[in-house]
């Protein structure tokens, strides 16, 4: 749709068939459909700000984030801050504090349309203004909920960071987060609602791939270290074994054992990704600076 401090923002194709149903349910609210129409894009607007809240955050702490897609269960903004619970924190915690931040601004709008008597004068303004101040109400308390993969168990996860280090606090949100998928899809079969139900499949895979995710770094972090190389951004020494895969032929070999080259198809990788980190650098610059390379 456009782009905004270098972050793209992307609208998924299933949100205007989401809208148009959305806006029909709705019908009855208003005397006219047009002011459903308004609302939702109310909630878009909402939504947008609240994913530029990570984004711009993530931004700030030194991370990445280029990407904002918006579609019918939300948005998602692709955050990936640097590896510390701090910067993790706030690119987080920064969507948010967004609606937080809209709370006043809507609530004011609320109460200058009881003192100038709108909702005799002009129902239908006075309908959407307190319909848009509880949306913001309700987006606010779902994302914060310590469930993940939303915000709040997001949140949670960083705030487990400090204690327990990167994997395990990623182990512990994700078995969190199962006992609250559990509890979506009873609510799901309870209100025979497919859309808690989508949620819940979309929780689901989350929570496991995160599960995963954490395994493997827990699995990584007991490996043996290879003392005469560290990587220039967090300056850990990375693990021996055959853990990068060759986007050629894919297959796996340990990259510092023969120089950042894959021994089955002989294709050469200008940049060797740091597993603790995420960064990529140039192999020479991953020698440690008081170690002289090994001849390979």
């Amino acid at each position: 749709m456009f782009r905004f401090a270098g972050i793209d923002l992307f609208l998924h194709w299933s949100w205007f068939l989401v809208a148009v149903f959305e806006i029909q349910s709705r019908a009855h609210s208003y005397s006219s459909i047009t002011w459903n129409v308004l609302e939702y894009l109310a909630l878009f607007v909402i939504v947008m700000l609240h994913e530029f809240g990570h984004a711009l955050a993530c931004r700030q702490v030194g991370g990445r984030a280029n990407q904002i897609i918006l579609w019918p269960l939300g948005g998602v903004a692709y955050v990936d801050p640097p590896p510390r619970p701090g910067a993790t924190l706030w690119s987080i915690a920064a969507g948010p504090l967004v609606n937080v931040a809209l709370l006043p601004i809507l609530g004011a709008a609320v109460l200058l349309c009881r003192v100038q008597a709108v909702p005799e004068t002009l129902p239908n303004v006075y309908t959407l203004v307190i319909n848009i101040f509880w949306i913001n109400v309700g987006l606010l308390a779902f994302n914060i909920l310590p469930i993940y993969p939303l915000d709040g168990g997001q949140i949670l996860r960083s705030l487990l960071w400090f204690p327990l280090g990167r994997a395990r606090s990623l182990q512990v949100a994700t078995i969190l987060g199962f006992i609250g998928v559990a509890g979506f899809i009873g609510l799901a079969f309870w209100m025979q609602s497919l859309w808690f139900g989508a949620l819940a499949a979309f929780m689901l895979l989350n929570c496991w791939g995160g599960l995963k995710h954490a395994q493997e770094l827990l699995r990584i972090a007991k490996l043996p270290r290879r003392e005469e190389f560290a990587c220039p951004s967090c300056k850990t020494s990375p693990p021996r074994g055959e853990l990068w895969r060759c986007g050629n032929c894919g297959q796996a070999f340990d990259t510092f054992t023969t120089s950042a080259v894959c021994p089955y198809c002989s294709a050469r990788f200008a940049r060797t990704r740091c597993l603790d980190c995420g960064e990529q650098h140039a192999f020479n610059e991953w020698m440690a600076p008081t170690l002289t390379a090994p001849s390979l």
